[in-house]
């Protein structure tokens, strides 16, 4: 078999033999001659079939939509009026000499030359491989690994290195609930999915290896909606010796060098506004402040710093006290002696990364006192046995040198969603859960058999 050419490639083949794969696109019958549009990767090619070879008009006779061919013809230029500026190879055609089917397919459940948005969401998701075939979602899922690909260089150039942390963990108070997982060899106990790498990251620097970064899975059992899923893909970064400064111009730098090259169409202020969390309270009402000038202009993009959070608040319905980030926050130097007698009133060292009216990041400096963070454990109502049980570990490895660290874990979902003007981070995700967290297309969640739960030393309560 001769190399194979992607489809892209044609338009510079004039006059050459070339073997081309794909799906059928579409097929138009004009008279005698069948013109079939084959599509790849790469792109959307014509062939034209005439009746002078009888075996081969046959066969294309038969095509139908997404059926999967091999071809092998020569490139030739269409004829003027032909012409179709609206795809990629429109100045050239194939003259086919030989055809094989290599798959038939059953007529999809759905049109996929559409932009999909028409289509019910429970559809898409239980044949998302077929929605997957739009153009549009196609073009998501490359520019999110264009952007993926930008960052991870960006990063390795600048000396940070890609470190993989574990899936399964310890279940901790963190936030959000876990999800869990139980352990067949030890019957009764269970592992827990990260919510994040915090922990990890944080050990990591205190092994020394000053500037991490990982493409990470984070999941979280909590309520969806449409900038949310149960599991996310964040860009988490943590680094020693630093601060918020360094952090925010780490990332600045970076989004604004990815912006020029992948998204040189995208209107975007630079430096980024630094706001307070009470002058975007006061003056916008949220502390994800939408900054576009004219909202209705898809190629506006205004990222923005939010600043000097508070480092506790109330919790709206049980009036306990609460991290407003995270528990590892290191508060603001001249604040920390607040701690003891008027803690609402500490500010943290919490940065938010908001554009166009979502949270994209959150990131701070982290507490590296033991004394400190047994502190905050404690204001949130953790006694110290309960602290060292479920923390223990980090507190004796700040115990054996830890350096002052700090990062931050930007969303490459939502990131992506406001990238490619969508309306939901399901877009840009190639597979992703419904609105209520279910994936129809495996059937997800699902029970398990009695000899699996007998093994995990479960039992089903109805």
């Amino acid at each position: 078999m001769a190399a194979r050419t992607h489809i892209a490639e044609t338009k510079g083949k004039i006059d050459e033999s070339v073997e081309i794969f794909g799906w059928v696109n579409g097929r138009r019958d004009h008279g005698k001659i069948i013109f079939i549009d084959l599509r790849d990767r790469s792109g959307l090619v014509q062939i034209v079939f005439t009746p002078s070879d009888k075996e081969l008009y046959n066969t294309a006779n038969s095509l139908r939509s997404e059926w999967v061919v091999h071809i092998k013809g020569k490139v030739a230029k269409r004829p003027e009026n032909m012409i179709n500026n609206e795809i990629e190879t429109g100045k050239v055609e194939i003259q086919p000499e030989a055809l094989t089917v290599l798959a038939q397919a059953e007529t999809p459940p759905f049109a996929l030359d559409t932009d999909g948005y028409e289509i019910g969401e429970e559809n898409r998701m239980k044949y998302r491989y077929l929605d997957l075939r739009r153009e549009r979602l196609k073009n998501n899922l490359i520019r999110r690994h264009n952007v993926v690909r930008f960052f991870r260089d960006y990063l390795s150039e600048r000396g940070f290195i890609e470190i993989e942390t574990p899936l399964l963990t310890k279940s901790t108070p963190e936030g959000a609930r876990d999800y869990v997982v139980p352990s067949r060899l030890y019957p009764g106990k269970f592992y827990a999915l990260p919510q994040s790498p915090q922990q990890y990251k944080q050990l990591l620097m205190v092994a020394g290896f000053e500037k991490y970064f990982q493409i990470a899975r984070a999941l979280r059992d909590e309520d969806t909606r449409g900038d949310r899923q149960p599991e996310h893909t964040q860009l988490d970064i943590e680094m020693s010796f630093t601060n918020p400064e360094e952090v925010m111009s780490l990332i600045e730098g970076m989004v604004a060098s990815m912006m020029k090259e992948i998204y040189p169409d995208k209107k975007m202020t630079v430096p980024w506004p630094k706001i307070s969390y009470r002058e975007a309270m006061e003056k916008y009402g949220t502390d994800k402040p939408d900054l576009r000038k004219d909202k209705n202009d898809p190629n506006e993009i205004a990222f923005a710093w939010i600043v000097e959070f508070p480092s506790f608040e109330l919790d709206a319905s049980t009036k306990e006290i609460q991290p407003v980030h995270h528990m590892f926050v290191q508060p603001r130097s001249d604040s920390i002696s607040l701690i003891d007698s008027e803690p609402l009133k500490m500010v943290s060292t919490q940065y938010d990364w908001v554009c166009n009216g979502y949270e994209l990041a959150s990131g701070s400096i982290r507490i590296i006192d033991p004394e400190l963070q047994m502190k905050v454990f404690r204001l949130l109502g953790m006694s110290e046995e309960k602290a060292k049980r479920d923390f223990g570990h980090i507190l004796e490895a700040f115990s054996y040198g830890v350096p002052p660290h700090g990062g931050i874990a930007p969303g490459i979902d939502r990131l992506l969603m406001i990238l490619q003007s969508e309306p939901n981070i399901r877009e840009v995700i190639a597979f992703p859960k419904t609105g209520d967290a279910r994936d129809p297309m495996m059937s997800s969640p699902s029970e398990l058999d009695k000899k699996q739960l007998k093994e995990l030393h479960l039992e089903i309560k109805k």
